[in-house]
């Protein structure tokens, strides 16, 4: 299931909703305050974790565990007052909101999942936690305790502090080159829609009824893109180096 989520194009589209997710709660923003050049570089940071992140879902074992023991050392010189970013429970809501966004992107964006479905998708994502340094028993059980942990999480310890509206003004205002910044206008109204109420609303993020409307036009033309496409388009390269990998290995 991870594969079947993770190949489309579109669910990238999500990776901005987690971002904000880990940015409001305050140990985690705190860290990438003190420790990263996010404010300063934000497409290069997003990039970078990008890659890192198909290298763990998509690449091979060898891509995989260096690009998880990449992630751990970076997390092992991220350390302060009140914050350590290998604390396995900041490990967990990092990876609470990567799970969040994904499924979030795919049912809009591609279509409904059921909820085998997502809980297969779910306990995929248990493998890469423990590569990353989430202890397995620290997971909910099954994607209903996760849905119930991620509420409590939202209405507990999460909440959006100055440094969080600071990293958050640095990645909706941001620039690819001489790309004007309207291009990416769109992006950030998907991301208003993806995130849970409270959280958008403390972001100040504008969701009124031309946001709305906006919003459902994008899903409908989003669905009906990836619907038409052909998999060259619609699926990540990575995922299709994939999937021939372990097509020869079936042939041989």
């Amino acid at each position: 299931m991870i594969w079947r989520v993770n190949q489309e194009s579109v669910v990238v589209l999500g990776g901005m909703t987690a971002l904000l997710l880990q940015f409001a709660h305050p140990l985690v923003a705190a860290g990438v305050r003190d420790h990263s050049d996010f404010r300063s570089d934000p497409t290069g940071r997003l990039l970078r974790t990008y890659r890192l992140t198909l290298n763990l879902v998509f690449g091979t074992r060898e891509q995989a565990l260096e690009s998880a023991r990449e992630i751990n050392r970076r997390h092992r010189t991220v350390q302060g007052p009140d914050y350590s970013a290998t604390d396995p429970e900041l490990l967990l809501w990092v990876q609470a909101t990567l799970i969040y966004s994904a499924l979030g992107a795919y049912s809009e964006f591609v279509g409904p999942l059921g909820e085998n479905e997502r809980d297969g998708y779910y306990q995929d994502t248990k493998r890469l936690g423990a590569l990353l340094g989430v202890p397995p028993a620290s997971y909910p059980k099954d994607i209903r305790a996760f849905d119930e942990y991620f509420a409590e999480m939202i209405d507990g310890p999460v909440r959006v502090t100055g440094d969080a509206r600071s990293l958050a003004n640095a990645l909706l205002r941001l620039r690819i080159g001489a790309v004007p910044r309207v291009v990416f206008r769109p992006l950030v109204i998907l991301t208003a829609g993806l995130l849970p109420p409270a959280v958008r609303d403390a972001y100040g993020l504008a969701w009124g009824r031309t946001s709305q409307s906006a919003f459902r036009l994008a899903r409908g033309v989003l669905r009906a893109l990836d619907g038409m496409a052909p998999p060259l388009l619609r699926e990540l390269p990575p995922a299709r180096l994939a999937r021939r990998r372990v097509e020869s290995l079936q042939r041989s």
